[in-house]
């Protein structure tokens, strides 16, 4: 090594960036994802026992799947190695194998291997990983932000147990982020820092889940702003938050006044016909951090209770945009929703869907409504002809065009009208059956 190469190990360390200087080091100090690692979960027991087989982290940036491989590293005492896929090759990946067959017959000794990006691998490469992993020479660690049941190779797979990391939340967020401003040891804890509830808050929203991005950000805001006053704080505010995050603060809360009016917004442009509009609000919501969820959610409503049966693919696509962000998130899930919202402003609208539904509620809850007509009961049980239970009913499969005129409301509601369809696209269809069968 050249002499001037060596940089002792405090030095490395405070010249890392702050997300490399906050990476948790023991399983105690990790945030989130408590559903695999929390007290008592299959792999934190894992962990702790030094037990693992081989597995697979699957999740986007920023959630822990390297920082939880470090953490196995200190933790096990098996040997240790890390490769990452975009750098290495097939005889990287043969020699690594090699010294771990030589070390589990020498020394019985396992051999834990790290490989992150684990989806760049070609299928060449997996292959040469798969016969170390069936016969216990290696202990296989993946780390991937692409679903592994796409991109891994099957057989590898079969035999890893994938864990799913989700985006961290923004109490967790937020929660690091007061971690690294305490810290005096690898934080920003030498400093003398005052951050706003506002600039915290947009932060964390900012950050999409990624605890890196919200660390890196925070480091620049306050590296970039000077003291000020004789105690020499740092005030870091909104502005100075959102300019460090490249991330403009809008006037725009997930709680607050602001969540409901965008919506509301957001959903009359839909009900206006307006694409241009809705995207706007769409684009609005999802920057400021709203759940993707919620957007799906209201999409589904509008389509049934503004669209219905005008245009009945409507509750197809918003359900499976829902569907859609549930499999792959963001920000690949914005097209799904961009497409949702655009199809659903530019269908034909109609409300007859909620009127029908709402009015039949308001009878059953407010009339005396009678019983069912003794031809639509229950045929199917031993007595019941006896009880005249099915007695004329009229099998419309037996009929021209499978259609029969017969009563099928109660004789108190005989002639009430509950779903009027209008003329707008598909019920302008339905309407004219319906007036044939008068």
């Amino acid at each position: 090594m050249d002499i001037f190469d060596f940089v002792p190990e405090n030095n490395k360390l405070k010249a890392a960036p702050l997300a490399d200087r906050m990476r948790p080091r023991t399983l105690d100090e990790f945030v989130g994802q408590s559903e695999i690692v929390g007290k008592g979960r299959l792999l934190r027991r894992s962990i702790e026992a030094d037990q693992l087989s081989s597995i697979i982290f699957f999740g986007p940036p920023g959630t822990g799947k390297t920082t939880l491989a470090k953490i196995i590293a200190t933790k096990t005492a098996a040997h240790f190695e890390q490769l990452n896929a975009v750098t290495a090759g097939v005889a990287d990946i043969r020699k690594v194998l090699a010294d771990a067959k030589d070390r589990k017959k020498l020394y019985q000794k396992r051999s834990l291997l790290f490989i992150d990006e684990i989806h760049r691998f070609n299928k060449s490469q997996q292959d040469a990983l798969l016969p170390s992993v069936e016969d216990g020479t290696i202990i296989l660690i993946g780390a991937t932000t692409e679903n592994p049941y796409f991109e891994v190779n099957k057989a590898l797979l079969s035999r890893s147990r994938v864990f799913q990391l989700k985006p961290l939340t923004d109490e967790h967020i937020i929660s690091v982020i007061k971690q690294a401003l305490a810290n005096e040891e690898r934080g920003l804890g030498a400093y003398k820092v005052q951050i706003s509830q506002e600039a915290l808050s947009h932060l964390a929203a900012s950050s999409g889940g990624d605890a890196r991005v919200a660390l890196n950000g925070l480091e620049l805001a306050v590296l970039t702003t000077e003291p000020s006053g004789t105690e020499g704080i740092r005030q870091i505010d909104l502005n100075t938050v959102a300019e460090s995050i490249q991330r403009p603060a809008l006037n725009y809360d997930k709680t607050g006044d602001q969540h409901y009016d965008v919506i509301s917004a957001f959903i009359k442009s839909i009900r206006g016909s307006d694409p241009d509009a809705a995207i706007h609000w769409l684009a609005r919501m999802l920057e400021a951090g709203e759940d993707p969820k919620f957007i799906a959610r209201r999409l589904i409503v509008h389509a049934a209770e503004d669209i219905g049966l005008a245009d009945p693919q409507g509750l197809l696509i918003a359900t499976a945009a829902f569907k859609a962000i549930e499999v792959i998130g963001l920000p690949e899930g914005r097209i799904p929703l961009a497409q949702a919202t655009i199809y659903l402003a530019t269908a034909p609208k109609s409300n007859t869907i909620i009127t029908a539904i709402d009015s039949a509620l308001q009878d059953v809850r407010t009339k005396a409504i009678g019983t069912v007509p003794p031809h639509l009961r229950d045929s199917h049980y031993s007595g019941a002809a006896n009880l005249d239970h099915g007695k004329g009913y009229l099998y419309p499969h037996d009929f021209e065009n499978h259609f029969v005129k017969q009563q099928y409301l109660p004789d108190k509601l005989v002639g009430t009208s509950y779903y009027r369809p209008s003329i707008q696209g598909n019920e302008a269809i339905i309407k004219a059956k319906l007036e044939e069968q008068k």
